[in-house]
């Protein structure tokens, strides 16, 4: 593999290692561990115990592993906010007459310090449900854009530069892919933005002293929304994985990211059924949430690969 390539490999990795993290500190309650943005208490390292707090934090706010929890989802935030930008270093410096690799990897690079910015309004607003949802699916967004520039790397470059080929026109069953694929990655994205609104109304019951059981029922009608949208993105994936399996002479990488998308989607289907009947525990909740990320990511893929391959 190029540079670019390995270094765009393992961006895209680790952003979807803090989403996975970000979920684990919705789940776990550390969102407000550290009530103060960018710093945590008012210092840039942690403080040992609560009475090492600035006079003005109530020491009740003080909760070590919440605390600890937060911060350390700073610090692979800001990590890959650095891989991010030796990543668009390196397009530039390789890439910079591809705009199919450089642009992607720009756009990821200012939506990180976008991304930053929102991270310290989530705080202000005290993890309000609404910018916690726009969180979330600008970091979807972010994962989207590298894995545009990563797979155009691997897959439309010879070495160094694009492949001078001349493109042979699309099928039509291929036309019929991309675009049911882009068809389904926007009603998966209304999904998760309804599920985050489930989410952040259960969050309010249980502070609301509502049992953890009984939390889902008080929803209301966000509840069905995001189940109607799931059924409907279970429904489109087997649809579309029929259509690659019916055809013959399929490209291995299309079907690689079929059977993949397939499998994620029976997999956070499972997961919602545990939750909305086995009760909403937080490592299921982490497991829901990375579950439909690398689902959008294997989306996503297919749909490039329908238009990239011939």
């Amino acid at each position: 593999m190029s540079t670019f390539q390995r270094l765009a490999w393992w961006t895209t990795a680790t952003t979807y290692l803090l989403i996975l993290v970000g979920g684990l500190v919705r789940a776990s309650g550390a969102g407000l561990g550290c009530p103060d943005w960018p710093r945590c208490f008012g210092s840039w390292v942690p403080p040992g115990s609560a009475a090492e707090l600035p006079s003005r934090f109530d020491p009740s706010q003080f909760n070590s592993t919440l605390m600890w929890t937060e911060y350390l989802n700073r610090l692979l935030g800001v990590t890959v906010g650095f891989l991010i930008l030796a990543t668009l270093i390196v397009a530039i410096r390789h890439h910079r007459h591809v705009r199919q690799i450089l642009w992607p990897t720009a756009a990821a690079f200012l939506l990180t310090g976008f991304q930053g910015w929102l991270g310290g309004r989530v705080v202000a607003h005290e993890l309000a449900s609404w910018i916690v949802t726009v969180h979330l699916l600008v970091a979807l967004v972010i994962v989207s854009l590298l894995l545009y520039a990563t797979l155009y790397a691997f897959y439309k470059l010879d070495p160094g530069r694009v492949a001078s080929r001349p493109r042979p026109a699309a099928t039509a069953m291929q036309r019929r892919l991309a675009w049911g694929t882009l068809a389904l990655i926007t009603v998966t994205l209304a999904q998760v933005t309804l599920g985050a609104q489930v989410r952040g109304r259960v969050d309010e019951a249980l502070e609301r002293g509502t049992p953890r059981s009984e939390a889902l029922s008080t929803v209301g009608r966000y509840d069905q929304w995001h189940r109607d949208t799931a059924a409907i993105v279970v429904g489109g994936t087997l649809l579309i994985m029929l259509g690659v399996v019916s055809q013959p002479s399929i490209e291995r990488p299309v079907a690689r990211a079929a059977y993949a998308m397939c499998a994620l989607v029976l997999v956070q289907a499972a997961l919602g059924m545990s939750m909305a009947y086995g009760g909403l525990t937080p490592t299921v909740q982490v497991a829901h949430l990375t579950a439909s990320s690398l689902l959008l990511g294997a989306e996503t893929v297919l749909f490039l690969l329908a238009r990239w391959l011939r």
